[in-house]
């Protein structure tokens, strides 16, 4: 057990080694830029992208897994007692409800 994860942090020390040592060399102009058989490119290589986009996409994706545990709740009133599973309940919505208000106040979710 050891030795795997001895080897692990030699494995993890080396790549950042090689990264840093990437860093230094650094890059020239021909290796950015953009190759179409020798001709400058007809449009921009780089897509401008909506950082409002994104946040939204997180959103989605962080609500969709409170949702994802959400849904079990009702099964596990057959294990738990109902005092406990009222508090688990009212804390899960709770801390969904102070996020989306959080998101509202920031004005992240509304599309501009």
């Amino acid at each position: 057990m050891i030795l795997i994860m001895l080897i692990f942090m030699i494995v993890i020390i080396l790549f950042i080694i090689l990264t840093l040592f990437k860093k230094l060399v650094g890059s020239n102009k021909e290796k950015n830029s953009p190759f179409e058989c020798g001709f400058d490119p007809f449009s921009m290589t780089r897509i401008s992208f909506s950082i409002h986009f994104f946040t939204i996409c997180i959103m989605f994706l962080i609500f969709d897994i409170e949702i994802i545990i959400i849904i079990p709740l009702p099964e596990m009133l057959h294990v738990m007692k109902t005092f406990y599973f009222f508090i688990t309940v009212m804390m899960v919505i709770f801390l969904i409800f102070i996020g989306l208000l959080y998101e509202w106040k920031k004005g992240l979710i509304e599309w501009m």
